[in-house]
């Protein structure tokens, strides 16, 4: 039997309220999100994604969406080879300068140990 495309894709986990979050942006913030994810599923980096800073190089990326004058981004990590972990999903509205909000940082850190244990439990 032949694989197809779709049986080679990692699935996708949502961690807390990432999803949930996700489907409060606009359609096209969406989108652009899902075709990122969908890249990652593949084994690919869209455009759009770089590294969170403080996660130590390149071990967790975020998504960056802008749309009009508000930035969306969806976080996850690349250290899990059978899955996409989405930690957290949130329009970044700091007003001073670039880095991300310390508490969009510990939710992150939260989330990010909540999917090592559910890929721990999967190994298992």
């Amino acid at each position: 039997m032949m694989e197809t495309e779709s049986s080679q894709l990692k699935p996708i986990v949502w961690i807390g309220s990432s999803r949930k979050d996700l489907k409060t942006f606009p359609r096209d913030v969406q989108a652009d999100i899902g075709y990122a994810l969908y890249a990652a599923q593949r084994g690919e980096e869209y455009a759009s994604v770089k590294a969170l800073k403080g996660f130590g190089g390149r071990s967790v990326l975020e998504i960056v969406a802008p749309q009009n004058s508000h930035t969306y981004r969806a976080v996850y990590p690349v250290r899990f080879q059978g899955a996409i972990y989405v930690l957290h999903a949130f329009q970044k509205k700091s007003k001073k300068g670039i880095a991300t909000p310390k508490h969009d940082v510990d939710l992150i850190h939260r989330r990010l140990a909540e999917a090592e244990r559910h890929h721990k439990e999967r190994q298992n």
